[in-house]
């Protein structure tokens, strides 16, 4: 089983209860920090996240039920009071836990089931020189990055008349922040010569000269989480390479990638240590 694997593992065996980041680690094999950090690359949600968004959905039939009192439901999804439960319950899902129960079920609730690890192709590596990025970003929380494609709309509407622009290749660049767990900031953008004359909202990132491992995705860009479960659950655990500093990946797009419909091939790289 998979580094990811094992942590999903570990906190389906265990949520009900007390579980600590620390646990989650040792249980994966990986340090809290390396786990935070592929954890949501891997899933879409922070480790924090996904132990919430599992215990409220695991609450939901037994709330719907009516069987349990609301403080009840509340207490076996590990909350202390009616309050925090409500509160946690309407941040995830929208409506109140009172709501749902009068509603008397739930097929308007988008329930967070246990995610699975799959298959993926053969990668290739490549060595890229230092690039300068330029482009439009903004910081997402992990499974909160369905507002994506709104900051590609934007950015496309500078797409081809970027100052420096080089070639027709788009690119969406993920990194970490310092010390945050639970967020990453997101750049859509293009490799330019030199940041002279951009639009006064662009940011600009200079990566460096290093080895990249390369995935093609291939379908609707809505699946790409569904690729890097692949990478970072089962591919990379085994290929005994270790991630390089930054940028934690990016998403490449080219002529074979249809913008208008979100359909083709996107190359995704990732850093590695020499």
């Amino acid at each position: 089983m998979s580094a990811v694997g094992r942590a999903i593992w570990f906190i389906e065996s265990h949520f009900e209860s007390d579980i600590s980041l620390e646990e989650i680690s040792e249980a994966a094999g990986l340090s809290r920090y390396h786990l935070s950090r592929v954890f949501g690359l891997v899933t879409g949600h922070s480790i924090s996240g996904y132990i919430r968004g599992r215990r409220l959905s695991r609450a939901v039939p037994t709330l719907v039920g009516g069987s349990s009192t609301i403080l009840e439901v509340a207490l076996y999804a590990g909350y202390g009071s009616h309050e925090a439960f409500t509160r946690a319950f309407r941040d995830q899902f929208g409506m109140t836990p009172d709501a749902v129960r009068r509603q008397g079920h739930a097929r308007n609730l988008v329930l967070l089931e246990p995610i699975r690890i799959n298959d993926l192709e053969p990668p290739r590596f490549e060595t890229l020189q230092p690039m300068l990025f330029a482009g439009l970003q903004e910081i997402y929380p992990y499974g909160g990055n369905a507002a994506i494609p709104s900051l590609w709309q934007k950015f496309n509407a500078h797409f081809g008349h970027i100052s420096g622009q080089q070639g027709n290749v788009a690119y969406g660049i993920c990194t970490h922040i310092d010390g945050e767990a639970e967020k990453f900031r997101y750049m859509a953008a293009v490799e330019i010569s030199d940041a002279d004359d951009l639009p006064g909202d662009f940011a600009t990132l200079k990566l460096p000269g290093q080895r990249y491992v390369v995935f093609a995705h291939r379908g609707h860009v809505s699946g790409i989480p569904a690729t890097m479960n692949r990478i970072f659950g089962a591919w990379w655990p085994t290929s005994g390479l270790e991630h390089g500093e930054t940028p934690d990946m990016f998403e490449r797009y080219d002529e074979r990638f249809d913008p208008y419909t979100g359909m083709g091939v996107t190359e995704i790289w990732l850093p590695i240590r020499a």
